[in-house]
């Protein structure tokens, strides 16, 4: 699915892991700013929350009335704006990182990347690409100059309490194969009130 706002939007060329950054925002990051590929929504009560996925990155937006927060990766990060930015992390190596959006909410992501031989990355390519197309991922595959294969998922699921998110990033210029795994912990269901006995003497 190809979102109408793509208008000959190439792919960024960088692709080394010291390029890519995720950035997390307290407010919507506008789609002017990526190549959408597609995209979907979830619902989850009084809860929104929508992933886009792009060649060579990803953004995951949770809505709850006023309340935004975004997810964003990219390797160009220097050309989104700084506009409601509350902290970029590197996607260089291994991260985590933890965050209240309010006081009942919680955020939580991991990165992971590393660089692959040509051999072990198209061996990972192959399995990524199946992954995707089996868990009906929002996906996007695209060759690079050289002709290489280069691969960018995203999976979204909604629990009772928890929404998960888990993106893959493989870029063939270096190998690099970055994932990310984020969730968003809501509170606990309130229970269900129940008459009391008293209630239900006649």
């Amino acid at each position: 699915m190809h979102d109408p706002l793509e208008t000959n939007v190439n792919p960024p060329k960088a692709s080394h892991p010291h390029a890519y950054a995720m950035l997390l925002y307290r407010r919507a990051v506008h789609p002017e700013f990526f190549g959408i590929e597609a995209r979907r929504k979830m619902q989850h009560g009084d809860y929104e929350f929508e992933g886009w996925i792009f060649k060579g990155g990803h953004c995951v937006r949770f809505q709850y009335g006023a309340i935004t927060f975004c997810e964003v990766v990219v390797d160009n990060p220097t050309s989104l704006p700084d506009r409601g930015l509350a902290g970029t992390l590197p996607c260089a190596g291994e991260h985590d990182h933890e965050e209240k959006i309010t006081e009942n909410i919680t955020y939580m992501t991991t990165i992971q990347s590393e660089s692959l031989s040509d051999h072990l990355y198209l061996g990972t390519y192959k399995e990524m690409l199946q992954h995707g197309r089996d868990s009906d991922s929002l996906m996007t595959c695209w060759t690079d100059p050289n002709g290489k294969p280069n691969l960018s998922i995203i999976d979204m699921q909604r629990f009772r309490n928890e929404i998960h998110s888990q993106s893959y990033h493989l870029r063939a210029g270096s190998g690099l194969v970055l994932r990310t795994q984020s969730l968003v912990q809501l509170p606990e269901p309130a229970p269900k009130e129940t008459p009391s006995a008293s209630g239900r003497r006649r």
